[in-house]
Formats: C-alpha cells, sequence, structure tokens
C-alpha cells in the first residue's frame, strides 16, 4: 500500500515542507508513484532524490549496484546522466564521504533521510535549480 493514500497526511521534505515528486521521466521512488515517499516495505530506504552523476553511476556500479542496464522486469530503465532518481540514504552517504555523491534535490527527498544524513550534508550537496 502506498502510505501517501488520502487518508494520510502528506509526506514532508527534509526542509519541512510538503514533499514534492522526485521524477516522471523516468518513473521513479520505492512505490514508482515520482516520489522518494517510504513505508515499511522499503527497506532500502529509497528517500534522497538526486541528479544522477556519471561519477556516481561508475560509483555505484563498482559497489555492485547497476543502475545504468535496463531491467524492464522490475519497472527500471536504467538511469543517465541527469537523470534524477530516489536513491537509498546510506548509499548516498556512501557516494558523498567518497567525494561523488550526487546533486540532491531537498524538496523532493523524505523527512526520513534526517535520521541517517544530517541536513548540513545534504545541503552541501543541493542541486541548484
Amino acid at each position: 500500500m502506498n502510505p501517501t493514500s488520502s487518508a494520510t497526511p502528506p509526506a514532508r521534505n527534509v526542509l519541512g515542507t510538503e514533499l514534492v515528486p522526485c521524477s516522471t521521466d523516468p518513473l521513479t521512488g520505492f512505490y514508482r508513484d515520482g516520489c522518494c515517499n517510504t513505508g515499511p516495505q522499503d527497506l532500502g530506504l529509497h528517500i534522497v532524490c538526486a541528479r544522477v552523476t556519471r561519477e556516481f553511476l561508475e560509483f555505484s556500479l563498482r559497489r555492485g549496484n547497476d543502475l545504468v542496464t535496463a531491467r524492464p522486469e522490475f519497472g527500471f530503465p536504467g538511469l543517465k546522466p541527469g537523470d534524477r532518481w530516489c536513491l537509498c540514504a546510506l548509499r548516498w552517504k556512501e557516494a558523498h564521504e567518497a567525494g561523488v555523491g550526487p546533486p540532491v534535490v531537498l524538496e523532493s527527498t523524505h523527512e526520513a533521510a534526517l535520521e541517517l544524513l544530517t541536513l548540513d550534508q545534504l545541503k552541501s550537496c543541493a542541486y541548484a535549480h
């Protein structure tokens, strides 16, 4: 079940305002609803909206997570630099610490990210629209 049904209040972002969609092309989010929503089924916490870079995609591949190859059976189109995608918070942190953390769209990053990351960390890589 999607946690953003009409019975629940809207999700909030790391800035304390309503969560803004991350991407519909490609369609992202654990629930494939375009937002970095989370819930009990999202064990990877796909809650950081980032504009992926070539460096990040290469880093992720070296870590065993191929985000470039399409996997239609999982509704995954494969990513290219410039795409926005809801990343696992700890993978973003790992990439950030390695100097290849992709820019973050703060308005589209779920507030739950603040349980694993600081707002200063996220702001230091904020994507300037």
